[in-house]
C-alpha cells in the first residue's frame, strides 16, 4: 500500500480580517496567499515564511498536522 507523505510546510489560516491593519501587514497577509477569513494555505517552512507569520501573528493561526 502507498503511504501518504505529510506536506513539508506550514499550514497558515487567516482567522481575523486585516481591515484596519497597517498597509504592510495587509500586504504580508496577501503575500501568504490569504484573502478571506477562513482561507488556508500551505507555505514552505523556511525563515521567510516564519517571519511573515510572526509579523501578522495576531491575524493568522498555524495549524499543526
Amino acid at each position: 500500500m502507498a503511504t501518504k507523505k505529510k506536506a513539508a510546510g506550514l499550514t497558515v489560516k487567516l482567522v481575523k480580517s486585516p481591515i484596519g491593519s497597517k498597509q504592510d501587514q495587509i500586504a504580508t497577509v496577501e503575500a501568504l496567499g490569504l484573502h478571506k477569513v477562513g482561507d488556508t494555505k500551505i507555505q514552505p517552512d523556511n525563515a521567510a515564511t516564519r517571519g511573515k507569520v510572526n509579523k501578522v501573528s495576531h491575524l493568522v493561526k498555524i495549524i499543526e498536522g
